[in-house]
């Protein structure tokens, strides 16, 4: 687990899962910046945040300011969104880890893989983006009511990558937050984590669960 403190861009911070990283990543010392296209909402998610960890660890910018002043960005909206926040953002990332947690769901059917015409939504984000910016999958098969809570949690997050720098990065950054980040390979190995997400959906409705994961076996505890 690192012990470095980190500035954190949560672009889409307002939402369930930004939110509910944003609340575990100040939690574990980092401080946090949430990104939002409504001020107002920002203001209030960063005020309810800092009173959940008893310090002012978070604060609220637009989006493209966000982006700018993090040292590492995690992009936490909706598929839908995707493409048009990263173009909001883009000239703010270069030399920068981008964090894309993007599961491709498409309703109603969210509980049906619908990968994209090249199989991942974040590989296609790296291929747009280019060499400048370092992108990063991770944070799609971890339900946001468990990352809300105050609880270690027993699952594991897939981290892919074509920087191997960056996969540790956010591995040890995984960890800090009390998840078992795993090294699944490169960005194109995205696409089991994206479709895993429809998967995981549709296990939690039939056996109405509020939040499945998933476990690699065969891997000392870390």
């Amino acid at each position: 687990m690192s012990e470095q403190k980190e500035r954190i861009a949560v672009v889409g911070g307002t939402g369930a899962l930004g939110n509910a990283l944003a609340l575990r990543l100040a939690r574990a010392g980092h401080d946090v910046i949430i990104g939002s296209r409504d001020a107002a909402k920002a203001d209030a998610a960063a005020n309810a945040l800092n009173a959940a960890v008893g310090r002012v660890a978070v604060t609220a910018q637009p989006n493209r300011a966000a982006a700018q002043a993090g040292d590492i960005v995690i992009l936490a909206v909706p598929y839908a969104a995707q493409r048009a926040t990263i173009e909001e953002i883009r000239d703010a990332l270069p030399g920068k880890i981008l964090v894309d947690a993007t599961a491709p769901l498409v309703p109603p059917q969210v509980s049906r893989v619908q990968l994209p015409d090249g199989g991942s939504a974040v590989a296609a984000i790296q291929v747009l983006l280019g060499t400048s910016v370092r992108v990063v999958s991770a944070f799609q098969n971890v339900s946001a009511p468990k990352l809300a809570s105050a609880e270690r949690i027993d699952c594991d997050v897939l981290v892919c990558a074509d920087d191997r720098a960056a996969r540790d990065r956010v591995i040890a950054l995984a960890g800090a937050i009390g998840l078992r980040g795993i090294d699944a390979g490169p960005i194109a190995n995205s696409a089991a984590a994206e479709a895993l997400t429809s998967v995981l959906i549709a296990i939690n409705r039939r056996y109405k669960v509020p939040g499945s994961g998933i476990r690699i076996v065969g891997i000392d505890a870390q």
